[in-house]
């Protein structure tokens, strides 16, 4: 993708700073983005890239600097605002009614008049098309709490489509996206540029950025610290230049050997949750040692959450046995099987793994009260001994446990909810996609916190949808598909070709570049550990 010199800046910030209190999100920072343009922000968690998005689409005003539109200065008043100057977003976290169908969501505030009120069948029919634009079946009638979170992903993409922006912002689009539907969303991107509308493309994905982007714009720290054409730039230069850290240094060296046996699920069948006639675990059957970290990788509709799900307690199984240190806990409740050491990281920590209106802390510590409860009170002294623990050991950076948790950047988010599952003192740990939405220096600890947790003879069980931390973080590569085990694989010796061809599925060179990339430099170190 190409954009010419001649084309016109649509939209800028200049010398754009936020404070809140004492902490500055951004620092005079400069961004501008031109008709016809990808622009890919990219940065750690903390490094002000949604603060800045938010300030360009109305969400929030800047403490100074100016917002310039087709040249001219402009101030917008809220997002209804914005989108009534051509300025969309879609956000990193869903902003949905799951109350309300998924017509209603695409039309929430701009609902299309008719004489007699709100002309459904018009919205119903826009809604239709941009579903279909995106090659999504989704009923527009249905309720939005009802789909996956994929699904509800695309509803908000939808949404930006009805409102024909000039500018559209899209933060972590693909989070939850299976590889398809990205090709699918990068489709009707390279189709909105051609028409020149500009894109600017937040994503911890860097190969992602790397395919679909024209430039590269990089913010470290709230400052505005590099901008290239993304034809000049690869993938270590902008970890390099984004996190201050090289590309090689994300895996941690694995050195836990595998022992005893703790979870062994025999013959697991589990109906799918949103449609009980479809079989969503297909006769499974699977060990994990002790020590061991064992990935599991598949495209969307695998059966990867539902299989976690299900051994937590959240789905009942139709029939086989999940057995725990030799206990089968297959019909346990969900407290119970935590009592016994098995407990989830969930997938999607806003609905499942955090309570917002909670601290950190209490965030940290709601999963283990019964071990920290006697006499029906809780040890408000040892709660707070192992919340500090647990926010060392995990890297957390807070200021204070006490501070509400939703003022965490979302790699931060994340590793609170991981540090509530260690809280538990688990035997074995399951965790569904732990580094969703989060960037490499919070992807590293998370894979550093695993290694420490599988040394001290705990089991992991991890599902991923990015096949360079299923080969890079794993001691043992899972493959699933459609409900199934098709592969059980060596990530040492494994190439990602070979697990795409598990799967069913290709690559493009772009993906596989940086995914061997990353797979090669973890191999290394794995290698240099065990010589």
């Amino acid at each position: 993708m190409t954009v010419s010199e001649n084309a016109p800046v649509v939209l800028a910030g200049r010398g754009i700073t936020k404070a809140f209190g004492a902490t500055h999100a951004l620092r005079g920072v400069d961004f501008e983005i031109h008709a016809g343009e990808v622009v890919a922000l990219i940065g750690e968690n903390g490094a002000g890239k949604s603060t800045l998005m938010k300030i360009l689409s109305g969400v929030q005003p800047p403490t100074s600097g100016t917002i310039e539109l087709d040249g001219e200065p402009i101030t917008f008043a809220d997002t209804t605002d914005a989108v009534a100057h051509g300025v969309a977003i879609v956000h990193q976290e869903l902003n949905l009614c799951p109350n309300l169908s998924v017509v209603d969501n695409i039309f929430l505030g701009r609902e299309i008049a008719s004489p007699t009120g709100i002309s459904r069948s018009q919205q119903r029919e826009r809604a239709a098309a941009a579903l279909a634009r995106l090659e999504e079946p989704i009923d527009p009638n249905a309720l939005v709490g009802d789909l996956r979170l994929g699904q509800q992903q695309l509803v908000e993409i939808a949404r930006t489509l009805v409102e024909g922006a000039r500018v559209l912002i899209m933060d972590e689009p693909t989070s939850a996206l299976s590889a398809t539907e990205v090709k699918v969303l990068f489709r009707i991107i390279r189709e909105l540029t051609a028409d020149g509308v500009a894109i600017v493309y937040i994503s911890h994905h860097m190969d992602e950025c790397l395919e679909i982007a024209d430039t590269a714009v990089i913010l470290r720290d709230g400052r505005h610290v590099a901008t290239a054409p993304m034809a000049d730039v690869d993938l270590p230069w902008i970890v390099k230049t984004m996190a201050g850290r090289d590309q090689s240094d994300l895996f941690t060296a694995i050195t836990a050997t595998p022992g005893e046996p703790i979870l062994e699920i025999e013959d697991l069948v589990v109906p799918d949750p949103a449609n009980p006639s479809r079989i969503a675990v297909d006769n499974l059957s699977l060990t994990v040692r002790e020590g061991e970290i064992v990935a599991i990788y598949g495209l969307m509709g695998a059966g990867r959450t539902e299989l976690l799900e299900t051994l937590a307690g959240r789905h009942a199984a139709a029939s086989g046995r999940i057995l725990l240190d030799g206990k089968d806990v297959a019909h346990a409740p969900i407290g119970e099987r935590i009592d016994a050491g098995l407990v989830l990281s969930p997938e999607d920590r806003q609905a499942d793994g955090i309570v917002q209106l909670m601290s950190v802390g209490r965030n940290m510590s709601l999963a283990a009260l019964r071990i920290l409860t006697r006499n029906g009170q809780v040890r408000r002294r040892q709660e707070a001994k192992e919340v500090a623990h647990g926010i060392e050991s995990v890297r957390i950076k807070t200021e204070s446990p006490n501070i509400g948790i939703t003022s965490l950047s979302g790699g931060n988010q994340q590793k609170v909810v991981i540090a509530k599952a260690l809280m538990t003192a688990p035997r074995m740990l399951l965790m569904d996609e732990p580094t969703r939405g989060i960037d490499i220096g919070a992807k590293s600890d998370i894979f550093s916190t695993m290694a420490e947790v599988a040394s001290t003879k705990v089991g992991i069980l991890f599902a991923t949808s990015e096949l360079s931390e299923a080969l890079g973080a794993s001691t043992r590569l899972i493959v699933m598909a459609r409900g199934r085990i098709v592969a059980d694989l060596d990530p040492r010796t494994t190439t990602r070709d070979q697990v795409m061809a598990a799967t069913g599925e290709q690559i493009t060179a772009t993906d596989d570049e940086a995914a061997n990339s990353n797979h090669n430099a973890a191999s290394d170190t794995k290698d240099e550990e065990q010589a």
